[in-house]
């Protein structure tokens, strides 16, 4: 058997494997690498976990953006990350394009950074594309701010995407966001 061959029965093993889990090989596994053709954007809609952050993406404008040319690196976080907030303080957010931007691209790094990247270059911070910086704790898990990578790797077309537990906001904004927020909720009658 040649070593073509044996990558192939690999691949469709592989492959059985995922679809007898009911899982793409993209959401396949916690940590380690994990490949799929489709740009952020459509990994996030396919995924299944990440509703709300792609309803936030297109309320702020950043569809185009995410599905360029990259890389990029996405902390992601699941809809269950987005349900940790108030629903008035949620809504609110997703109303205000300006803070919802500045959020969103607070989880986004220029350039491919895999959690081996992290651990191994031993990162302690990153520039986001918001401008400011997150912390990074890999010490044990990798931590970005106060948020946990749950699913780390998976690769797109233009980057690679780790699922997050929490949303993270940008330092310098989260007095003003939470005052924004707040009355935006009061305004809204919740």
């Amino acid at each position: 058997m040649t070593r073509y061959s044996k990558s192939i029965i690999s691949a469709i093993a592989a492959f059985g494997v995922f679809a007898a889990t009911g899982l793409a090989p993209s959401q396949a596994g916690s940590y380690g690498s994990t490949m799929t053709k489709a740009d952020i954007v459509d990994t996030a809609v396919a995924a299944g976990n990440l509703d709300t952050l792609v309803t936030a993406v297109k309320a702020a404008g950043l569809v185009e953006t995410l599905k360029g040319a990259g890389p990029f690196t996405v902390f992601a976080p699941t809809d269950a990350a987005f349900n940790k907030i108030p629903k008035a303080q949620l809504d609110a957010l997703l109303a205000d394009k300006e803070a919802l931007t500045a959020v969103l691209t607070y989880h986004v790094i220029a350039g491919k950074v895999m959690a081996a990247d992290l651990v191994e270059k031993r990162l302690t911070s990153a520039k986001t594309v918001q401008g400011e910086s997150v912390n990074i704790d890999a010490r044990t898990n990798v931590i970005v701010n106060d948020a946990t990578v749950i699913k780390a790797d998976i690769v797109t077309s233009n980057g690679v995407v780790h699922l997050i537990d929490t949303v993270i906001m940008p330092p310098s904004m989260i007095s003003a966001l939470e005052a924004k927020i707040r009355v935006a909720a009061l305004d809204s009658g919740n």
